[in-house]
């Protein structure tokens, strides 16, 4: 049996077979309204507010886990 690629060619396998499916599609007849674009801006920006909320609640664990700050001595509030 022939070997049409070697073992390094793994990326050309992928081609061979995204070519043909790229070449029998078909149109999709999709309308997207303006309302679209907004709204990918809103996930988008929602998302980079979500991230910076997570990493202020965490700010002070995650400069410890990194070792830029010391972790807290435990005081006894038992008085």
């Amino acid at each position: 049996m022939p070997v049409y690629w070697r073992e390094g060619d793994t990326q050309m396998k992928y081609w061979y077979a995204f070519i043909p499916l790229a070449l029998l599609t078909e149109p999709a007849f999709a309308y997207l309204d303006p309302g679209t674009g907004s709204m990918l801006l809103q996930v988008i920006l929602g998302g980079i507010a979500a991230v910076g909320v997570a990493l202020k609640l965490f700010w002070h664990k995650i400069r410890v886990a990194i070792g830029m700050s010391k972790k807290p001595d435990a005081e006894d509030e038992s008085a």
